[in-house]
């Protein structure tokens, strides 16, 4: 088995020994969607919305769930993450808000699954804070667009995934 697995030789999960890897500048970019209703997206927008700004606590939660990835997803390193960026555009031509996250350190692992959260997370308090008004919001996909540094190398998405994929 490789060494850098989550099996270890007795075929148990454990987290991967990461000791021997050199440090390198490790960034990871992943994007996620929330497809609503135009009137749920146009109360966001105009700000109408009773528990307040919407993007601005999307943006803080999916920026606190990246620097708490290691404590909710099994296996992964705590990472002391050096930068985290959220971003919400709204999409009123297709009814929808885009995420993406952004994070970036300089370490011994990689900050896919960080900026997978961080974007997950946002969706979810997109949908939390809407819900009230909206329950069959539609949240996806959320994908990796890109990753750079480290051993396995650099990582970019086909720029078409997205459009290929309805939601």
């Amino acid at each position: 088995m490789s060494e850098l697995t989550h099996i270890n030789a007795s075929g148990d999960a454990h987290m991967v020994d990461v000791s021997g890897k050199a440090e390198t500048v490790r960034e990871a970019r992943a994007e996620a969607f929330v497809e609503m209703a135009a009137q749920t997206l146009a109360m966001i927008i105009n700000g109408n919305h009773h528990k307040g700004d919407v993007f601005a606590t999307a943006r803080i939660a999916g920026i606190q769930a990246a620097k708490k990835t290691w404590d909710l997803i099994p296996l992964c390193h705590p990472l002391l993450l050096t930068k985290v960026e959220v971003s919400l555009e709204a999409q009123p031509e297709h009814n929808r808000v885009r995420i993406e996250s952004r994070c970036r350190l300089s370490g011994k692992t990689g900050v896919e699954m960080e900026a997978l959260t961080a974007a997950s997370v946002a969706a979810l308090t997109i949908y939390d804070m809407c819900k009230a008004v909206q329950k069959d919001m539609v949240i996806g996909p959320i994908r990796l667009l890109e990753k750079s540094g480290g051993k396995s190398g650099d990582f970019k998405a086909d720029s078409h995934a997205e459009s290929k994929v309805k939601i």
